[in-house]
């Protein structure tokens, strides 16, 4: 990347974040409906700049407490932890980001997604939610964060949280008792306790 490159995003972080603040001062709250806060993460990688990243994501943390997030933000989430040598907030971040979509591994490791029913009733639990998803286990920034998602995913503690959540959102399609509905919706909070 060229400074000039480099420049540019710095310009576009700087540009956003000026945004937010500008709705705090005019709201008294951040009002951001078009999704402004997921984009500075990606951006954060493309500078390779994940201690900039993490500063963010605490800002990110402390003002959107209960903003679940998207799969790609998640994703995106969790390499910075990892690149940063947070590994045990990366594995619960990249859980995360499974949780939110399950095909999200596939695609990054450019394994065939064939869609299935298990969770169609989520409106993101798709595939094609992940069509504009940029990063590749291929690109040599992420070689690393691919080797160690890659033993994350095979590791026994991950398969048994990916196997019991799915479990749960299979069984939340035809189950009618509405308190065992509401165990089943908040099992991903039970399960990324675990990690």
């Amino acid at each position: 990347m060229t400074p000039h490159q480099k420049e540019i995003i710095n310009l576009r972080i700087k540009m956003i974040r000026s945004f937010l603040e500008a709705e705090k001062r005019k709201f008294g709250c951040y009002d951001d409906s078009r999704g402004l806060r997921y984009i500075l993460t990606g951006l954060f990688l493309k500078l390779q700049d994940y201690k900039g990243g993490l500063v963010y994501l605490r800002w990110f943390t402390k003002n959107f407490p209960d903003d679940t997030g998207f799969p790609e933000f998640l994703f995106e989430w969790a390499v910075i932890l990892f690149k940063s040598g947070k590994i045990k907030e990366a594995e619960r971040k990249a859980t995360e980001s499974f949780f939110r979509n399950t095909y999200i591994f596939d695609k990054f490791f450019g394994r065939l997604m064939e869609p299935s029913d298990k969770l169609e009733n989520w409106n993101i639990e798709r595939p094609e939610y992940l069509e504009d998803f940029k990063y590749s286990y291929a690109k040599p920034e992420l070689v690393d964060f691919s080797k160690w998602l890659s033993e994350f995913e095979n590791s026994e503690k991950f398969k048994s949280l990916a196997k019991r959540y799915i479990d749960a959102r299979i069984r939340l399609k035809d189950e009618k008792d509405i308190e065992m509905r509401h165990l089943l919706v908040r099992i991903d909070r039970q399960l990324l306790n675990e990690i």
